[in-house]
Order: C-alpha cells, then sequence, then structure tokens
C-alpha cells in the first residue's frame, strides 16, 4: 500500500475538525478512511476512574449492528491489556481475531460487540494522563494490517485535541445549565420576596392589568408611574413574566441605591485597572440581563451622567464599560418606576429630555391604594395570610365589617406598604387597636392627576412652589441672554425648547418677555 502520509494526515485532520459536533466530525472522518483502509465504524470513549465505568462519547456503527450503552461497567484492569509498547507504536493496539486474545480482552470486547470484528484501538494519552480511547473497527476477522495501524497513529494529536474539546464542551454545557438552574430559582426566590400576586386585577387595578396584558409580549420600554408603594416592582414582575423573555434574567436595580461614583460601574461593568480599585474586569447589570429584562426603580434618581449613557442603551443597544474602548451590543428590554414627576424635573433641568421621552413609550399610572379602597378586604386578607407565614404563626385577627370598612376609608399615604407594615405589627402584638393609626380620612401630602400634566393635585403648596422655581430657573436663563428667547443662544435653544412653547409656560407663570424687561 503506496500512501502519501503527509497528505492522508491532512486531509483527514481537515474532516476531523470541520464540525464542532464531535459525531459529525468523526462521521466525516470515517467516511474519509473508509477511502484508505477497511473501517466500518468509530468509538471515542473516556474512562472514568472514580467510578469505574467507561463513557463513550461518540458511538458511529452501522445501522445492522446492536449499539452498545453510552455508558459502560470496565474495570480498569481490562484497560492495561490495551496499553504499553503494541505491534507499531506504543498505545495502539490491533485485534483481528477476538478468540486469539487472553480471556480479560475478550470479556472487554464482548462489552461492545456482539459479534466478531476486527479492531484498531489506540489509548489518547496527554502528559501521563489518560484522557480516553479512540477505537475504529471493520467487520469480520483479520481486516487490518501494520500499515492501518501505522496511519491510525498520526492521529494521536488530533484525537487528543478533539476528545479534550468535547469535555470542555461537556463541562460548558453542565455550567451552562447549572447557571440556567441557579436563574431560575432566583428569580422564583426574587418573585417571592417581591410577590407576584396581583390583588385588585379584576377591581382597582383592572385597567392597569389590561394595559399590562397588551404592553408585556411586546419589547417597547414601560414606565411605570406612581406613589411609593403601590406596588410597582410587583407590577414589573407580571410585565416580565407576560413576555418572551420570561425565561431570561430579570434584572432589578434601585438607581436610588447605588452611590453615584459606582453607578455607571455597577450598570455598565467596568475594565480591570479603568479606576482604583478595579483590579479585574467586571460585567455590568446590562450585560447580566442581555436577552432578558431590566427593572430600573426610582429612575428619577440617576444622575445626568448616567441618564446619558441609558439614553445610549435605548437608542444604539450597545454598552459601553467604564475604561473599555468597544461597544458590546446588548438585547434588553427597559422596564422603569419613579414617584417622580419626571416631565417637571425635564423641564427645569434636572432629567434629561431626550431620555424622558425614550422611556415614556408606555407609561403605565398605578393607582394609590385610597383611589381602589375596595381592593382592600382581599389585600388585608391575602397579606395576614402571607405575614402569618413568614412569622410561622398562626393568625387569630378577625376584623369585624365596621372596622373593615374604618381600614377602608383610611387614606394609607404610605400605600400598600404600609397596609403591609402596620398588619404584621399587629399580628406580632396581637392588638389590632394599639397599632393601628387613628382610622380618620385625611388628604394625602402628594396625589397624582391622570391629566397631561401629571402635577400634584391635593396640595396647593406644593404646586406653587414648583411653579415658583420653575419661575426663578427661566428667569435666570432670560437674565443671561438679556431676554433673548429665539435664535441660537437663546433662552429657548438653552431650554431645549420650541419659542412658541417656552412663551406659553411663560405667560402661565406670569413672566414678562421682550428686551425691555429687565430680570433680577
Amino acid at each position: 500500500m503506496s500512501i502519501n502520509e503527509n497528505d492522508f494526515f491532512k486531509q483527514g485532520t481537515l474532516h476531523l475538525f470541520s464540525s464542532l459536533d464531535i459525531e459529525t466530525a468523526l462521521q466525516r472522518f470515517l467516511a474519509y478512511l473508509q477511502t484508505i483502509m477497511p473501517a466500518d465504524g468509530i468509538l471515542l470513549g473516556v474512562y472514568d476512574p472514580e467510578i469505574n465505568k467507561a463513557r463513550l462519547h461518540a458511538v458511529l456503527f452501522p445501522e445492522d449492528m446492536k449499539k452498545p450503552s453510552r455508558t459502560i461497567d470496565f474495570p480498569f484492569q481490562m484497560w492495561s491489556f490495551f496499553k504499553g509498547k503494541m505491534q507499531e507504536a506504543p498505545g495502539v493496539r490491533m485485534v483481528n481475531d477476538i478468540d486469539c486474545e487472553p480471556p480479560e480482552v475478550k470479556a472487554a470486547c464482548s462489552l461492545i460487540w456482539s459479534q466478531d470484528v476486527s479492531h484498531i484501538y489506540m489509548d489518547l494519552e496527554l502528559e501521563n494522563k489518560r484522557l480516553g480511547s479512540f477505537i475504529l473497527f471493520a467487520r469480520d476477522k483479520r481486516r487490518y494490517m501494520d500499515v492501518h495501524v501505522r496511519l491510525v497513529n498520526l492521529f494521536h494529536a488530533p484525537l487528543i485535541s478533539a476528545i479534550s474539546n468535547v469535555l470542555k464542551h461537556q463541562e460548558i454545557q453542565l455550567l451552562q445549565h447549572m447557571l440556567k438552574d441557579d436563574n431560575e430559582y432566583l428569580n422564583r426566590k426574587m418573585i417571592e420576596i417581591t410577590g407576584d400576586t396581583i390583588i385588585g386585577a379584576d377591581f382597582g387595578l383592572s385597567n392597569v392589568m389590561r394595559l399590562i396584558r397588551q404592553v408585556a409580549p411586546m419589547n417597547s420600554p414601560v414606565l411605570l408611574l406612581g406613589e411609593t408603594g403601590v406596588g410597582k416592582e410587583v407590577m414589573a414582575n407580571a410585565i416580565h413574566r407576560g413576555s418572551r423573555r420570561k425565561d431570561c434574567p430579570l434584572i432589578k436595580v434601585n438607581c436610588g441605591a447605588i452611590p453615584e461614583g459606582l453607578i455607571d460601574s455597577e450598570l455598565f461593568g467596568h475594565e480591570k485597572g479603568s479606576f482604583t480599585g478595579a483590579i479585574s474586569q467586571k460585567r455590568g447589570l446590562f450585560e447580566r440581563a442581555h436577552t432578558g429584562t431590566i427593572f430600573l426603580d426610582e429612575v428619577g434618581e440617576l444622575p445626568l451622567a448616567a441618564q446619558v449613557r441609558l439614553l445610549r442603551v435605548l437608542q444604539e443597544k450597545e454598552i459601553e464599560r467604564v475604561g473599555g474602548t468597544t461597544p458590546l451590543s446588548v438585547d434588553v428590554r427597559v422596564i422603569s418606576a419613579t414617584h417622580k414627576n419626571l416631565e417637571h424635573m425635564a423641564l427645569i433641568g434636572g432629567f434629561r429630555k431626550d431620555l424622558w421621552y425614550r422611556l415614556n413609550v408606555f407609561p403605565i399610572m398605578i393607582p394609590p391604594l385610597r383611589q381602589r379602597s375596595e381592593d382592600i378586604p382581599a389585600l388585608v386578607t391575602h397579606l395576614i395570610d402571607k405575614k402569618s407565614k413568614e412569622l410561622k404563626i398562626r393568625p387569630s385577627l378577625k376584623l369585624s365589617e365596621n372596622y373593615m370598612r374604618q381600614l377602608q376609608q383610611y387614606a394609607w399615604p404610605g400605600n400598600v406598604r404600609e397596609l403591609e407594615n402596620v398588619l404584621e405589627r399587629v399580628l406580632i402584638t396581637g392588638n389590632l387597636h394599639d397599632v393601628l393609626p387613628p382610622l380618620t380620612m385625611r388628604k394625602p401630602a402628594w396625589d397624582w392627576k391622570r391629566d397631561q400634566d401629571r402635577v400634584p393635585a391635593d396640595n396647593v403648596d406644593d404646586i406653587e412652589a414648583l411653579d415658583h422655581w420653575t419661575r426663578k430657573y427661566i428667569q435666570s436663563i432670560l437674565k443671561k441672554t438679556e431676554g433673548r428667547i429665539e435664535g441660537k443662544g437663546g433662552a429657548a435653544d438653552r431650554l431645549d425648547l420650541h419659542p412658541s412653547t417656552l412663551r406659553a409656560r411663560m405667560k402661565k407663570l406670569n413672566i414678562a418677555f421682550g428686551r425691555v424687561v429687565k430680570y433680577s
């Protein structure tokens, strides 16, 4: 047999690494070997001494031959008969007639083949560490010669690389499975902590739930508006669970709880050495939320510098780590929430106007508890049951209809969170009247209107204070422009407003305009 071994090795290696799937690659390798030598099938296995078993990672058998089990008992002593100085090369053995082999070899072969075959066995070792074995076989006896052993031995190094890739790939798959399992577990725990039951979905929150059902399947940004304690995080959970991303990460961020100096690093990550203390590369929360959802609670607390980077995420779908130079693409749905009036913050320069427009694609106003008093009886029952399980006590609290009506008449300025805390204190003390606040109506210090301006409705002092500071801010800009409204560098340009819009606001705030007016 005259074969150019260099060309044979080159072509065989190309086939061996032609696919990331090991069985596909070996199938192509087998087809090539069949043009050179007898070859009906291949086995690629690894011996695990800890469990005293061999695992077959690839099994290529003719359709009419019974395949062996993927995991088989294969005592270590049997491997010694396939090891050592063998015919043409160390670690390679040719078996042309099983009946002529020692009983241990016959026993080992019977675990794989149920009929007579010829095979070439090659032990795969790297730095005296056993990685596995490669077996090429052909039907019937006495099919192989010494030249076949020499040719098979040429692929010792490529097969070691192949089986190493298999083991690494399996390790990565195991880690991915563990990561997915951990993510699902953590998501379940987070939902248990924040709550996944929406009381009032068919009553006081029916309009909110209708909007959530409409927007949940989309990828559009959602802005949740409402007072502190109304359950914005629960609504974010509901949106994520109703989306196509429900099996992907849901990352929750309290923007007001992160120090201003660390917020860029937390949200977008940083490179090693990008600042003092950055001893390693760090993935940001947006990277961790890739393919999933990020919930930005209290988004109104974001500093202006972070707002610029958030705007880039929404516009370009990419981030850049602190100290990095290469943009990273991210596929993240943004749900944000605030108890502040972002529109007015944007007017007075406390929040970027372009970011406000991006976040306000689909706003959902969550009404305060005092506006959905019909939900309070069901909420009380649910919260008592929930807190009783947390405190591991049997609830003995019985509320009369009269007292429940008083609960419904109370303003609950702290909303559901205040009701939950009060009921927890009741369960601890066992005394209803000593814990609850006086159940008398009082006007809340803050309320949301559903009109276009969304300004506080019930507290006139708050409105006047906001108008006062807005008026002062516009007057300070007019002073710098010497009363000029239009044109480059004018007041409208500096405020990023259309001149007619600025004049309308000035008229509403009783601010005179014109070059003859002096602004103090």
